[in-house]
């Protein structure tokens, strides 16, 4: 009898204090400090993954396939300020690898006028230039980053042309920067999966895509 209550008391220490088995398949290890560099002030949460800024979609739990069609994620930036608007710009620039990037920034989301309130508390809400789509790395491409930058609106009209807007490949991020004279961003991060039939052993964590 006191060996099952030590037992179940330790249980309950584990699950308070929150520590994790070093060895569990589904931690979420961070990004290595040559992509952590990016992230900046801002987190993205998909509901179902929790947190995944500034880290690896884990292989475990179908993740990296429930990425594929989930929804868009909620994406907040606690410093905004209340009234500003805001540009949020989602990309892939390792598409299709990230050691062969002919179709880099691909636009996965491109949403402006956002309220700095709302921008706050994750609510992505304003003029959707393009619409959600989600993370689908090719298979045998490797580890792709997806970034989110956000960047102060200040009262910009922001548009595409109708011929940058019929893909969403090779767009040229930096003549829209240019364009709409958008410098720095007000907040960045990114987190970094690949396609889920690619096991995990294949290439190590933070490999970057072959």
């Amino acid at each position: 009898m006191r060996l099952s209550t030590a037992a179940l008391l330790l249980g309950l220490v584990l699950v308070v204090t929150g520590e994790e088995d070093e060895n569990d398949p589904c931690a979420y290890e961070p990004l290595q400090e040559e992509d952590a560099g990016l992230c900046k002030g801002l987190d993205v949460f998909y509901p179902e993954l929790g947190s995944i800024s500034c880290k690896y979609v884990p292989d475990c739990h179908n993740y990296r396939q429930k990425i594929t069609y989930l929804p868009e994620p909620i994406v907040k930036f606690p410093g905004a300020l209340d009234g500003a608007s805001y540009i949020l710009v989602m990309v892939d620039p390792d598409a299709p690898s990230r050691s062969d990037p002919r179709s880099r920034f691909w636009r996965h989301w491109l949403v402006t006028d956002i309220k700095g309130s709302d921008m706050k508390k994750g609510k992505i809400q304003g003029q959707e230039i393009t619409g959600y789509q989600p993370p689908s790395p090719p298979a045998h491409t490797g580890f792709h980053r997806y970034q989110f930058f956000v960047y102060l609106q200040e009262g910009r009209v922001i548009s595409l042309p109708r011929k940058e807007n019929k893909t969403r490949g090779s767009w040229k991020l930096d003549r829209f920067l240019s364009r709409f004279h958008l410098s720095e961003p007000e907040a960045s991060t990114q987190f970094i999966t690949q396609n889920y039939q690619d096991s995990q052993g294949d290439e190590a964590a933070g490999g970057g895509g072959q």
